[in-house]
């Protein structure tokens, strides 16, 4: 669990270890918010804190991991330094007064960052409950974009490293475009307010891969130090997944697995709350295969345990009876091995006195405590899938020039949200497990290969390389699919004047002469062989070029009868184009097609509230089942296996509860 000794009496240290192990809780993370316990005064260092409660640790027996507390820099430092300070678009300066106020790129506050981590870790990392350490506390919450004067000067270097010269940049950014030629690296800014809003996309585009850049410099900066120190075993994490990061980059450089903070409670947020969102809870599935992306096997640094809420903003219900152990089952069953609940006793003041732990104020035990427990008795249960790995078949291919491109693309982004929502829920529904499958510059089709399908829904920019590892991925027998408006921009996010879709028309076969967005007031429908389903929101017109087979024509709307899908033979593979963005009925379509729909149903059947989730380990499956409806769910389990919660062997109709989940091991595999 999460715990801040710097809130409570030092009285409460001692107690509070002693219930924790009592239910089974054996990791506390500390330390992440607390700066001046360890630096009250420029280059003036106090241990003592720390100490104290590393001491009662040891003695209770209880593991730490120690987080760097660079997410709060404290007064005196922001008073002195105001260069170490974020700012927004219009140049005001983010105060001192809440979190992640700072900037990644101020020389004075990497320093700092560099000072205190280096102090930490040396006196810290020695001492025995040690066992890993978390860099800074969510690295892009709050603020995902950096508009101080550091910033502009770190673009402007970041800049002058990639292209070298003005020239190339104006060459990469289009800037004879309304005038925007640049003559001096002076004239180069960070983005800034202009009069429409907008700005040049390819500087945006630049400006993004410089936030992550900056922000994975700043891990690296903190993880060499702690490498230095750290005892054979302990680990270097971080936690969050955010905006503007390239996740696989920093784990590749700075940190040994990611952990997650898992909060599936923003659902029922009374703010945003929606009677139309299916998924509520569900959709943090979704979260968890972003994070397995990452690290294939990962820990939760953050469970949600409480009610959730700050003064200034959301207001989130307690965890309705049994929920916290569907939201950790759920994290179990889709890769982490290790869970933290946030946080241990709900703080009396500051902005998160509303963010409850699991327990309340007076500290007295309740349900939440006494579920915990009960949790403890599950997991010990389940012990021997750890290392297990996630089970799927299918993967949803992303990279970030993509992700970065829908987030100023409004084309884009409303074609990929469409389609991303409609393969996660689609997938959850038919109970076909599925992964993100990144494509970075280190990826090579042996990392494909354990897909027997994938998606790359609209990555609108495509490179050649990239290209030509999905050719080999299908070459050896994958299934491709690709969507509406792939591969029409350059790695500048500049429109390509090739013919569509560019480097990828020879392996799709499709060639498209036109295509539109769909107009509000007209429906467009496909018919693909005995599949009818809707279209959405744009269409591309798909006709065959000279190695393609016209699968699927639009049956309504102004393009009636012009082709919608189109294959493509490439090796012992396929690959398909699909002009449209996919709706739920093009994504069964495509599952029972390459027979990867429901691939457990041959042994377990699960109503659609309900999530099937498959770990692997030794060739052994565990599969669960996770109830998301308040409402019991019946199973019918068509061979026999052994609840590894119950420790028994079932078979026939089981009943799961209300937000219950069950963990199933097969007796034939191996």
């Amino acid at each position: 669990t999460c715990y801040y000794p710097e809130h409570w009496d030092e009285a409460l240290w001692r107690e509070d270890l002693s219930r924790m192990l009592a239910c089974g809780i054996e990791v506390v993370r500390i330390a992440e918010f607390a700066w001046n316990k360890i630096e009250p005064a420029e280059g003036v260092y106090s241990y003592d804190f720390f100490d104290r409660f590393l001491d009662v640790a040891e003695e209770a027996g209880m593991k730490v991991i120690m987080g760097t507390p660079t997410a709060t820099p404290p007064a005196w430092l922001t008073e002195k330094y105001p260069e170490c300070l974020n700012a927004g678009i219009d140049g005001t300066l983010y105060r001192h007064g809440l979190r992640r106020h700072y900037n990644y790129n101020s020389p004075v506050y990497r320093k700092m960052c560099g000072n205190i981590v280096e102090h930490m870790a040396g006196h810290y990392a020695g001492r025995s409950c040690v066992i890993g350490w978390q860099i800074d506390n969510e690295l892009n919450c709050e603020a995902n974009e950096f508009y101080s004067e550091s910033d502009t000067a770190a673009f402007r270097g970041y800049l002058q490293k990639k292209y070298g010269s003005l020239e190339k940049l104006n060459e990469a950014w289009g800037a004879v475009f309304w005038n925007q030629t640049y003559t001096d690296w002076k004239e180069v800014y960070v983005p800034r307010p202009t009069v429409s809003g907008g700005v040049n996309p390819h500087q945006t585009l630049d400006y993004l891969r410089f936030i992550s850049e900056s922000t994975n410099e700043f891990a690296r900066i903190q993880a060499d130090i702690i490498r230095k120190y750290i005892k054979e075993g302990d680990f270097i994490t971080t936690n969050g997944l955010f905006g503007h990061v390239d996740y696989q980059k920093m784990a590749r450089e700075s940190i040994d697995f990611i952990t997650y903070d898992s909060y599936p409670n923003f659902a029922y947020d009374l703010n945003i709350y929606s009677d139309r969102d299916e998924m509520k809870d569900r959709k943090w599935s979704r979260n968890l295969s972003e994070t397995r992306a990452v690290s294939r096997i990962f820990g939760i640094m953050e469970q949600q345990s409480g009610a959730g809420g700050w003064n200034s903003r959301m207001m989130q219900p307690a965890p309705k009876r049994g929920q916290m152990t569907l939201w950790t089952m759920q994290s179990i069953a889709h890769g982490a091995d290790f869970v933290s609940y946030f946080r241990w006793r709900t703080c009396t003041f500051g902005t998160e006195i509303y963010w409850h732990g699991i327990l309340d104020y007076s500290g007295r035990d309740n349900r939440r405590l006494a579920e915990v427990c009960d949790i403890y008795k599950k997991v010990t249960a389940l012990r021997e899938i750890a290392g297990g790995e996630y089970e799927a078949a299918v993967g949803i291919i992303k990279d970030y020039d993509n992700i970065f491109d829908t987030e100023y693309d409004k084309w884009h982004e409303r074609i990929e949200k469409q389609s991303q929502r409609a393969l996660f829920e689609t997938m959850q529904k038919t109970h076909t497990p599925m992964d993100y499958v990144y494509l970075t510059e280190k990826t090579g089709a042996e990392d494909l290969q354990r897909y027997r399908v994938l998606f790359y829904p609209h990555p609108a920019i495509l490179s050649g390389r990239q290209a030509a590892v999905l050719e080999e991925y299908a070459q050896k027998g994958g299934i491709l699919i690709f969507g509406c408006r792939s591969a029409y921009k350059d790695i500048n996010g500049k429109c390509t004047m090739e013919k569509l879709p560019g480097v990828i028309a020879k392996l799709t076969g499709a060639d498209i002469p036109e295509y539109t967005a769909i107009a509000p007031d007209r429906e467009v429908m496909v018919r693909w062989g005995e599949n009818a389903f809707p279209a959405a929101v744009f269409t591309d017109l798909v006709d065959c070029a000279e190695t393609g087979k016209q699968e699927a024509v639009y049956m309504s709307g102004d393009d009636a009868g012009a082709g919608a899908l189109v294959s493509g033979k490439v090796g012992q593979g396929k690959v398909y184009y699909y002009g449209s963005a996919f709706t739920e009925g093009a994504v069964r379509a495509f599952l029972k097609g390459a027979c990867v729909e429901n691939p457990y149903g041959n042994f377990i059947t699960v109503p659609e509230k309900c999530e099937i989730a498959v770990r692997v380990k030794e060739g052994i499956k565990y599969i669960f089942v996770l109830n998301y409806s308040d409402m019991p769910a019946e199973l019918m389990v068509l061979e026999k296996m052994w609840d590894m919660y119950a420790g028994k062997e079932v078979s026939g109709a089981l009943t799961l509860e209300g937000y219950g989940t069950v963990c199933l091991r097969r007796f034939c595999d191996r």
